[in-house]
């Protein structure tokens, strides 16, 4: 990997420096391009909630301006035949694209001017903010999702890691087009970064004079202050209920914090994959549950390790059980080699699955370089992964079961 610095190049304002990690492969026909920026909902102004949302659907969606067409972006690049989207988390957000490699250099400009000179007009904000309440009411009638915003708010109550990342509708109608100008100019375009590119060759427009790997973006912003996590919410009562989502969650190591690989490692120990713990016991033991997924995130302030499973309301409680046994049997009787063996595998091959997806690698590599501050190497991370061992599963577990919380929504019988 080859990097770049972008600092007299980034259309942005005085004093950016984005560095740009490049990923050449002379076979690929395609470009994938993914800028990344330590902002996200959390920065979001108190009683703003959800303008980092709003503005990265006005980035995408906004005119890019000049002598062309009025397209936005995502229709500049799919009239190419490429593709184009944009995500917002809690504390990265990330604008990509893949598009032929011939259309690289234009794709490229038009990234950076979309993202650094995006039109924040009032009729482009009232547009957009019409399709984001639109896109909030569907996830709030789907209780898969909302589970996902309710156990961030009890994992870290009154912290700005548990709002909802699209905010309220409330908070939403109150954004004016100069707040947003202001969120913008102030903090969104000068947040650290990083911009990936992954194809034949890097675009002249972003490659610029050569620095060493190590150097990376900059330091994140201050940490705040955690409260303790919220109780746990009541099980369905069945005569009211007819499918439940139940989400179990416990802080876990902090994004930059040693010892984080062990988590991920617990979490394909009770993933989705029949190699698992959990699928042997839940699904194929008990057929309790055919739809659950694990995973570990990690935060400034604190990680959170989550559990999501779908299943019928009147088998919550044995649900419930089930997860704390498999807990409690990790913690306390460690694993069999095999079954830890096919966690790491299964850890590993995640990874690897993805950097042979330009794109998806693309993304992979500037979301974790922003996030913990350093450049992320596919390399290192399956080092780290090779260094769990058991011990440090088991401690995992028995952090996780101790902190364990569950939240639970569900769809009315």
């Amino acid at each position: 990997m080859t990097v770049y610095d972008l600092t007299a190049r980034l259309p942005g304002p005085a004093g950016t420096s984005v560095p740009v990690l490049a990923v050449v492969d002379e076979r690929l026909k395609t470009t994938s391009v993914c800028l990344a920026l330590a902002h996200g909902s959390r920065d979001d102004p108190q009683g703003r909630g959800g303008i980092a949302h709003l503005l990265e659907h006005l980035v995408m969606s906004s005119p890019l301006g000049g002598d062309g067409p009025a397209w936005s972006f995502s229709e500049y690049v799919e009239r190419r035949g490429g593709q184009a989207n944009a995500q917002t988390g809690l504390e990265v957000m990330l604008y990509y694209a893949q598009t032929h490699a011939d259309d690289a250099e234009d794709v490229a400009a038009a990234l950076l001017r979309a993202v650094f000179r995006p039109v924040l007009d009032s009729d482009t904000l009232d547009r957009e903010r019409a399709v984001v309440l639109q896109e909030l009411a569907a996830a709030a009638a789907d209780p898969s999702d909302a589970v996902q915003d309710a156990v961030l708010a009890g994992l870290f109550p009154g912290h700005s890691l548990g709002r909802p990342v699209g905010g309220t509708p409330d908070d939403l109608a109150a954004v004016t087009a100069e707040e947003l100008t202001a969120v913008h100019r102030d903090r969104f375009v000068r947040a650290a970064g990083a911009l990936v590119v992954v194809g034949p060759k890097v675009p002249s427009v972003l490659a610029g004079a050569a620095v060493p790997d190590t150097e990376g973006p900059a330091a994140p912003a201050p940490r705040e202050e955690l409260e303790p996590a919220g109780p746990d919410d009541p099980l369905p009562d069945p005569g009211e209920a007819s499918f439940t989502w139940l989400c179990f969650a416990a802080r876990s190591p902090r994004a930059d914090a040693a010892g984080r690989a062990a988590y991920g490692v617990l979490a394909h120990l009770l993933g989705s994959s029949p190699s698992s713990l959990l699928y042997r016991t839940l699904r194929s033991e008990h057929g309790l549950s055919y739809s659950f997924h694990a995973w570990d995130r990690g935060y400034r302030e604190a990680g959170a390790w989550r559990l999501l499973i779908g299943a019928e309301a009147s088998a919550a409680g044995q649900v419930r059980t089930v997860v704390d046994q498999l807990l409690a049997s990790v913690a306390e009787q460690g694993l069999a080699p095999d079954d830890f063996d096919a966690a790491v595998r299964q850890a590993e091959m995640s990874l690897v699955l993805e950097s042979e997806t330009p794109l998806e690698y693309a993304k992979l590599i500037a979301e974790r370089t922003c996030a913990t501050g350093r450049v992320w190497s596919l390399e290192s991370e399956i080092a780290g992964l090779r260094q769990v061992g058991i011990d440090d599963v088991r401690r995992a577990a028995a952090h996780v079961r101790r902190e364990l919380r569950m939240t639970v929504r569900s769809v009315a019988a």
